[in-house]
């Protein structure tokens, strides 16, 4: 199995991997974790089946985006939408540099809530787009209702700027700059695979 994206984590004791999401592999487990009650209520996808495919082609194709499952030992137990500011609904909230990048995430299988592995996931895929050396910046908007998720990026460096108002949802704009990132993270124990 090729992941994109392959690290260490020594505080969890487990490989993160990112995997770009195939349509015909993923799909099905996708849209079942968009079903999820931990899920729903902030990404409003538990539609039907047909419906999903389409949404998910759609976001397939669009350039200004890649879309990863998060892995755990091998296992896929999350969904990532890494983007490009520039050409994104977000850039119109803040004055972006070209290569400002965001991110969306969701934990899609329960068992693996509340076990502390979202910090580590995000830490991981924040440190995956700066490998962009022209990234200074990663941008979140987490809905503004969601403050479990609001927390993991706080304690991953992000700090919060304001609320913005977004087609589905209000968020809260969120910055992790470069800087801050790599001084705050420079002593974890991250092993990269190369």
């Amino acid at each position: 199995m090729s992941y994109d994206f392959e690290v260490f984590d020594q505080v969890i004791q487990k490989t993160i991997q990112f995997q770009k999401i195939d349509f015909e592999r993923d799909v099905n487990r996708i849209h079942k974790w968009m079903m999820e009650e931990h899920v729903h209520p902030f990404w409003n996808l538990n539609i039907p089946f047909s419906e999903f495919q389409a949404h998910l082609k759609k976001a397939l194709s669009d350039q200004h985006q890649t879309l990863y499952a998060g892995c755990l030992d091998g296992v896929a137990m999350s969904y990532w939408e890494a983007y490009w500011v520039k050409g994104d609904v977000v850039e119109e909230a803040y004055s972006p540099a070209p290569y400002d990048q965001g991110v969306h995430l969701l934990i899609g299988e329960s068992e693996y809530l509340g076990k502390g592995f979202s910090l580590p996931l995000l830490r991981a895929m924040v440190s995956f787009q700066f490998k962009e050396r022209k990234t200074m910046k990663v941008v979140a908007e987490p809905d503004i209702r969601n403050d479990k998720m609001i927390h993991v990026f706080e304690k991953c460096g992000f700090i919060p700027v304001k609320p913005i108002i977004l087609p589905d949802k209000t968020g809260l704009l969120m910055f992790c700059e470069r800087n801050e990132f790599e001084k705050r993270w420079q002593n974890e124990q991250l092993h990269e695979h190369i």
